[in-house]
């Protein structure tokens, strides 16, 4: 069978569809399933693999390495106890929020622009979060005794200690992992019917249909697929919220300078979904480029997304003033002390590093073409990235170093086994990833299915 091609889709209309028209079912379905079942893998695949695979190779050893000689190995020190295992997590969480707003929230409010990208999003959750869940695990410095964290019987009756921060993140984060994940495979299940149905090669076909759980596309197949994602996806929503909610009360709890603040929970959700949205364009500029998936991830979704992106980068930065304010209307010394020397102490460069990054730049997004520019788009997302680790870096680092009492002041310097599992994490998320868009479909078929129906009746 012919290769099916993109649908042209130059000459963007003012208010561009959903989906470029041309798209039948069979072309659909073809053009998706193709990525996956293609046993022919590319130089860009396998040359981006192989970077992601040897980065993740770094995470490996660097665990080793602190399996073996303890969290010494990182640049922790008296006061700084928190530093880049907590700037990490945090960044990890965040990054995984967007997944569950895009498919869960957008699916509940009927935005069909979702339809699109919320499968690599919801992947994109999962990765973030594995990747965010092995700090908690590493940075008590003796993980072999983390289960000692889940409520269960014991010989001695040691209980957990439930007001510890500690214990919050690893009930949020498993809860959070469970119901993405599961929110994840179900919305999969029809089209893991189509690769089974599709599939040429044998193992593949059977791994297809074991995953597939006996889907055969009948009325009573769809009707209960439908409450069970629908279900899921109500279940997700205050997760968004809840999680990193729960995150920032690692910090609000505290009475240090900086962290002892009650802006800190809508702060941080407003944070994570801007840090999330930023990766969903990372990846997906780069994608659908790559993919020649232009005719699905049209410019009205890095459109809508950009707008997301603004708005949460205007919450932000109020964020941002309202800890100005507060430290001064406080009217405690401790507090503007705090903020003097974060804006003009030795670590300041890290403070207006973060005001450019996810205030100054991102207001290019106001101009339409400044959105209608993939390039631009995907420069933004990246620096977006960088504003909001840095931001973690400053709340956390700035806030520690000089703490109450003058005599216990220290700078904080992270060495290599900080970076090395740090670019490890992150190369561990791409491998994931890489993995992810050769054998799952990266777009939903079913709903891009339906989607098509409406772009040709012109509802959109």
């Amino acid at each position: 069978m012919e290769r099916l091609q993109s649908p042209d889709v130059r000459g963007i209309a003012p208010n561009p569809p959903v989906l470029a028209k041309g798209y039948t079912y069979d072309a659909i379905t073809e053009k998706i399933s193709d990525l996956s079942l293609n046993p022919k893998l590319t130089r860009g695949w396998l040359g981006g693999f192989s970077i992601a695979i040897t980065l993740a190779g770094c995470m490996v050893v660097a665990i080793i390495h602190l399996l073996f000689t303890g969290v010494g190995i990182w640049g922790n020190n008296q006061p700084v106890g928190w530093a880049f295992d907590i700037i990490n997590f945090v960044w990890w969480i965040g990054i995984g929020h967007a997944g569950t707003l895009i498919s869960a929230i957008l699916l509940l409010l009927k935005q069909n622009w979702r339809t699109s990208i919320n499968r690599f999003a919801e992947a994109m959750t999962i990765f973030a979060v594995a990747c965010a869940g092995l700090y908690p695990l590493l940075h008590t410095g003796r993980p072999w005794l983390d289960y000692w964290l889940f409520p269960f019987p014991n010989s001695m009756g040691v209980q957990q200690q439930f007001r510890s921060p500690l214990l919050w993140d690893v009930f949020a984060i498993s809860t959070y992992a469970s119901v993405s994940a599961l929110y994840w495979f179900v919305g999969l299940i029809p089209d893991l019917a189509v690769l089974r149905d599709r599939a040429v090669k044998p193992v593949a076909r059977k791994i297809y249909a074991i995953l597939a759980l006996g889907w055969r596309g009948s009325a009573q197949h769809w009707r209960r697929y439908r409450i069970a994602y629908l279900v899921l996806a109500g279940l997700s929503t205050p997760l968004v919220l809840s999680v990193h909610t729960i995150v920032s009360f690692d910090f609000a709890e505290s009475l240090i300078p900086g962290w002892h603040t009650t802006i800190f929970p809508p702060y941080f959700v407003a944070g994570a979904i801007y840090s999330g949205f930023a990766m969903v364009l990372s990846l997906c500029i780069p994608l659908r480029k790559a993919y020649g998936l232009e005719g699905f991830i049209t410019a009205r979704h890095l459109n809508n997304m950009a707008k997301v992106m603004l708005a949460m980068g205007l919450v932000v930065g109020y964020g941002y003033a309202m800890e100005a304010f507060m430290a001064w209307y406080s009217g405690s010394p401790h507090e503007m002390g705090m903020f003097i020397n974060r804006t003009t102490g030795p670590m300041a460069w890290s403070y207006w590093a973060l005001i450019a990054c996810n205030i100054v730049i991102p207001q290019t997004l106001w101009l339409r073409r400044a959105r209608r520019s993939t390039l631009w788009l995907f420069i933004i997302s990246i620096v977006v990235n960088v504003g909001m680790w840095l931001e973690r870096f400053v709340i956390i680092v700035t806030s520690l170093y000089r703490d109450f009492i003058p005599s216990s002041w220290h700078t904080y310097v992270p060495t290599i086994w900080d970076f090395a599992m740090f670019f490890g994490t992150i190369g561990f998320f791409l491998t994931l990833f890489f993995l992810f868009i050769r054998y799952v479909p990266v777009i939903s078929i079913a709903e891009m299915r339906e989607l098509s129906h409406e772009v040709e009746h012109g509802h959109h």
